[in-house]
């Protein structure tokens, strides 16, 4: 039954993991700061993988992997893992994550046009279907409460508009790059290690410049902080970006993109579970639009 449909099954799990390990994550930050969880979740999530290679393969490195593979991989690691996550946390600071959530909904669509060049051609359907859910994804983001900084310079608010623009156009890069590798190198794990193993120097260059090693120590001390980051590194940079590599095996990117964009939807019952939120009529009609595009996508 979901045979013709594993991409988008898996596009839909990558989605799913990726908003529980948002919420670890979120508990996590109350005891560290972001850039020590971006990097320390980063290496985490690697070990996972190196410890999973050894036990299956045999090895903890992908060593059937080509020169060409660890080359496009790798940058498609630094684009998606590093400058993507980098930007968008700084973006956050500046101009809040309302209307950063709000830029990065470009991904899908910027995906689909890049993907245009390794021929990865979308239906009509599948624009409608993307449209559908994106207009539902961005009305749940608009209509959740605004805590962004009301005091924050045009300057900072210009900043802030680059960088999440300049994160959604490297992801949907790495995305496209991802894509045309996993035509022909069917190794979802390997695939994600490489990528996960190429943002690391990135890292730890602008954790030299910024000198925040002794935080970065001191958070890995950190007993309250560090359970839940390893739970989310499990879940988010291990097993939700596996699966996105196993979506991207057979579904396009532009497709895989527009069903993981859809974690401000699958938050909105954590929001509240956990958090006690109030969700008003127009944000559970955007999840309906959005879970409805969803559906489109995934009719035979």
């Amino acid at each position: 039954m979901f045979g013709s449909h594993v991409g988008e099954l898996a596009a839909l799990g990558t989605a799913t993991l990726w908003t529980l390990s948002s919420l670890t994550v979120t508990a996590a930050g109350k005891h560290v700061g972001s850039v020590a969880i971006s990097f320390l979740r980063m290496a985490i999530a690697c070990a996972l993988m190196m410890v999973y290679g050894q036990l299956v393969a045999g090895s903890c490195l992908p060593t059937g992997a080509d020169l060409q593979t660890w080359l496009l991989l790798g940058i498609s690691g630094i684009l998606g893992f590093f400058f993507c996550d980098a930007c968008l946390m700084k973006a956050m600071l500046l101009i809040g994550p309302r209307l950063v959530l709000l830029i990065y909904s470009l991904t899908p669509p910027l995906t689909a046009l890049a993907s245009l060049c390794i021929d990865d051609v979308l239906t009509l359907r599948d624009w409608a279907a993307m449209g559908a859910t994106l207009a539902g994804v961005a009305w749940v983001v608009l209509e959740r409460p605004n805590r962004d900084n009301p005091t924050h310079s045009p300057h900072n608010r210009r900043w802030g508009i680059a960088l999440a623009l300049f994160a959604t156009t490297t992801s949907a890069l790495g995305m496209v790059i991802s894509r045309e590798v996993m035509g022909y190198y069917d190794q979802p794990v390997a695939a994600t290690l490489i990528r996960a193993l190429a943002s690391l120097p990135g890292y730890i260059v602008l954790i030299t410049l910024w000198r925040r090693w002794p935080d970065i120590i001191a958070a890995a001390r950190h007993r309250q902080a560090m359970a839940p980051l390893a739970l989310g590194a499990a879940m988010g940079p291990f097993l939700g970006n596996v699966l996105i590599m196993v979506a991207l095996t057979s579904t396009p990117a532009g497709v895989v993109t527009t069903i993981t964009a859809t974690m401000p939807v699958l938050i909105l019952p954590f929001s509240v579970l956990f958090y006690r939120e109030k969700i008003s009529l127009r944000a559970v009609g955007g999840a309906f639009v959005a879970v409805a595009g969803v559906a489109l996508l995934m009719l035979p």
